[in-house]
């Protein structure tokens, strides 16, 4: 009887994933919850089960290829009687050849993917450098994986009879996201849309390239409403000994989020020297029975996270969201916190945390640093945040000022906690002490936040940690 290994719905909002790795093979004998593959989507990597004890029958979905929730990955076919062994099974059934591709070192790592039958042939390394390989290719499945859709993308271009032909595609392969077709949308009401241009190959982009690099200035955007774009940005051609290291998927999500959030997005940046040595001495005075109690150390992000909250009551516009030319202002605040991972940045999400005293703020933000050491967040602890926190550490960090976690308004980041000499009132006089301080900076979207709002946010985040009015 045959089994289908489908795509599973990983989290509310997940709608997709791509198969990063066959941790199986075709012909290989498996038992029921056995890891078959590992999957990866925009917020976590999860292996996906075996459902039965089975023999693999077929691999459906390859390697680096992005597949709906709910789609087919392989087949697997459970027997009566002994299971063919992977010898027999590779015997019997021969596996088709696959297309090596070798790109320059000026070409992106992905560029086979959508690339013509002569680009796919393998071009010379220059001498002295190392040619650069990426991943083997089928020609059968080279056009589909170039087009490949999600399902949103595909409702909202029937909604809107849009023809996808006429969008450049950012995603993995040159998919065409949410994002291009939302930008897309956005440009047709001042201009046509413009046909997909044709895909250069290696060998017309090394003049190009070279030109750019001897002279970046030599070509200049044409004022032409429309008209494609002339300037190439330099591209740096990797040397001998230069160590390249691909961009995973988890870091071409977070970079595609980065530049989405900053284009979209006009950023505005205030600060404020907040005096913490009331709060300090709070610290102080309970860390060691907290530290017995909780097993976990007293930090002063939990606080700063409170006051936040705080803060965000009062202010609720700050707690919201823009949802195409609306200002959403949420009803619960989703407080996330940004945590640095061998991956790279995530954003673990306390739900609900105006409902939670400062100890479960505590308890929240030590149970999701311990999944994510562990690796066991999933979707759904990284969703439907409404505000973030970002606490980078305290080496070097005077202040800075984070990008905003899209789709929210705002985003608060701490800076380094340091001693320095502060003239204070005392008794009427003026007198210089040394205080406790650090830099609290929040960068909020201008597009709905005006700089009244954004600073007394900020201003009442800083008085509140400033009185430590604090329980544990």
């Amino acid at each position: 009887m045959a089994v289908d290994v489908v795509m599973p719905q990983m989290g509310e909002s997940v709608i997709e994933g791509t198969v990063a790795k066959w941790l199986v093979q075709e012909g290989e004998r498996v038992e029921e919850g056995q890891p078959l593959l590992e999957i990866s989507t925009d917020k976590v990597d999860t292996e996906i089960p075996s459902p039965a004890s089975a023999v693999v029958a077929q691999i459906l979905a390859r390697e680096g290829e992005t597949v709906p929730v709910g789609a087919r990955l392989a087949v697997l076919e459970e027997t009566a009687g002994s299971a063919p062994t992977v010898a027999e099974q590779a015997a019997s059934t021969k596996a088709p050849a696959a297309v090596a591709v070798t790109a320059g070192p000026t070409d992106e790592f992905e560029s086979a993917v959508g690339a013509s039958p002569a680009q796919r042939a393998e071009p010379e390394a220059p001498t002295g450098r190392p040619a650069i390989s990426a991943p083997a290719v089928e020609p059968s499945a080279v056009g589909q994986e170039h087009r490949r859709l999600s399902p949103v993308v595909m409702k909202m271009a029937a909604e809107h009879n849009i023809d996808l032909a006429q969008i450049v595609g950012t995603g993995i392969g040159g998919r065409v996201t949410k994002r291009d077709l939302l930008n897309y949308l956005e440009s047709r009401q001042g201009a046509a849309p413009r046909s997909r241009p044709k895909q250069p190959s290696a060998a017309d982009r090394v003049p190009e390239v070279a030109s750019a690099v001897i002279s970046p200035l030599s070509r200049r955007p044409t004022p032409t409403p429309g008209a494609p774009m002339l300037y190439t940005a330099p591209v740096y051609q990797p040397r001998e000994a230069d160590i390249i290291e691909p961009f995973s998927r988890r870091r071409k999500i977070i970079a595609e989020h980065m530049v989405y959030s900053k284009t979209h997005a006009p950023h505005v940046g205030i600060v404020a020297l907040v005096d913490l040595t009331r709060l300090a001495r709070f610290r102080d005075a309970h860390k060691e029975v907290f530290q017995a109690r909780e097993g976990f150390s007293l930090t002063f992000l939990p606080m700063v996270a409170t006051a936040a909250i705080r803060a965000l009551k009062e202010f609720p516009r700050m707690n919201a969201s823009v949802v195409g030319d609306s200002l959403v202002i949420r009803r619960e605040i989703n407080l996330g916190v940004a945590v640095d991972s061998e991956e790279g940045l995530i954003v673990p999400v306390i739900r609900s945390a105006d409902q939670k005293s400062l100890l479960g703020i505590a308890r929240e933000i030590e149970a999701m640093r311990r999944k994510t050491v562990e690796k066991r967040l999933t979707a759904d602890d990284l969703a439907d945040g409404s505000f973030t926190i970002s606490n980078p550490g305290r080496e070097g960090n005077l202040f800075g000022f984070a990008i905003i976690n899209q789709p929210q308004v705002g985003i608060l980041r701490m800076g380094e906690l340091r001693k320095q000499p502060a003239v204070i009132e005392r008794d009427g006089e003026d007198a210089i002490a040394i205080r406790t301080v650090m830099h609290l900076t929040c960068s909020y979207d201008h597009r709905v936040v005006d700089g009244v709002l954004g600073n007394r946010f900020l201003y009442r985040v800083a008085r509140l940690l400033e009185a430590a009015d604090f329980e544990l």
